[in-house]
């Protein structure tokens, strides 16, 4: 069988996605410009989701009392001292449920971050039940000059694992929104925990088969992190022994053969997150830089001979 060599790697990565776009690397800067959630503010749940702190994923820079602006130049600064081949950039709307508001509101945030110099597109993480069809038809009027990515939080596509983290929504209601966004021709990513109570391996790894069905353009990763603060951490330090966290040679196998199966043609932003140690009460080896992480993945790769997609099913159809 051919190996499929994605810009010379075994698995089709997040940088070779916007080099075919761009020519070049593209930098992603987080801002927070204030939302909530509404598992958050009273319209679905106070309590918000078990697992999040989303403290523990924002950089310094990105505090709601500053400006768009203020925020991406400070971001520039920042990324240009720790890579200095990046010359464009990505307004990343991070925290919490950026399409949150009211449209007009919306309009007036996205188009403030458009507006700063070296700013080639918006990527907009969000809620799959926070979009309607008049938001998608702006974000498509956007894309006519700028880059546009939405990012939905999906987490898991098991219904009771959903349930039982206080998510809000069920899976039918991120396909829904994936579909819809990919109907509009906007590029769409999903992000997923892996680890998450009640799950078992098998279960993880279907998700493979179910996700490579829909019409994603990227994918992003995370092993289940037990962060301070959390609803999670409550249970997690009551009753350690119902959670099965992932060992750091466990985890590297596990994500592998979770490539094997995916459909090659989505792209993987993130294998494993990435947090301060501060935030943590789980798992020592979390505390490793991602890029140390990703090292021992493709070097584990090519020990395997194996590459995403190897086992993908195109015609798989969920039971």
């Amino acid at each position: 069988m051919n190996i499929p060599i994605f810009d010379g790697h075994r698995f089709n990565g997040y940088s070779s996605y916007f080099t075919r776009q761009f020519g070049g690397r593209l930098q992603k800067l987080s801002i927070n410009a204030g939302f909530t959630c509404p598992n958050r503010d009273g319209k679905i749940s106070t309590g918000g989701c078990t697992f999040c702190n989303n403290e523990a994923f924002s950089p310094s820079y990105c505090r709601p009392e500053k400006s768009i602006r203020q925020q991406i130049e400070e971001g520039i600064e920042f990324h240009q001292r720790r890579y200095r081949h990046a010359s464009r950039y990505l307004a990343y709307f991070q925290s919490y449920s950026n399409t949150y508001k009211p449209l007009p509101h919306l309009k007036s945030i996205y188009r403030q971050a458009l507006a700063v110099s070296g700013i080639v597109g918006i990527v907009i993480g969000t809620r799959p039940d926070c979009i309607d069809e008049p938001l998608l038809d702006f974000l498509n009027e956007i894309q006519k000059t700028h880059f546009v990515m939405l990012e939905y939080g999906v987490e898991s596509v098991y219904d009771e694992t959903l349930q039982r983290v206080n998510r809000g929504h069920d899976f039918a209601t991120a396909e829904w929104a994936i579909r819809l966004t990919a109907q509009y021709g906007i590029p769409c990513g999903g992000h997923f925990i892996f680890g998450l109570p009640g799950e078992t391996k098998a279960m993880m790894l279907n998700t493979a088969d179910i996700i490579s069905q829909l019409p994603l353009t990227t994918v992003k990763f995370h092993q289940l992190q037990i962060f301070k603060g959390t609803k999670m951490a409550e249970e997690y330090l009551q009753h350690p022994e119902a959670f099965h966290l992932f060992d750091f040679e466990e985890y590297i196998d596990f994500v592998i053969d979770f490539a094997e199966r995916l459909n090659p043609n989505i792209v993987i932003e993130r294998f494993a997150g990435e947090v301060p140690p501060r935030f943590l009460v789980s798992e020592p080896w979390m505390k490793l830089r991602y890029d140390e992480v990703l090292c021992r993945i493709e070097k584990r790769m090519e020990e395997r001979d194996t590459w995403q997609g190897k086992l993908y099913k195109p015609n798989y159809t969920r039971p």
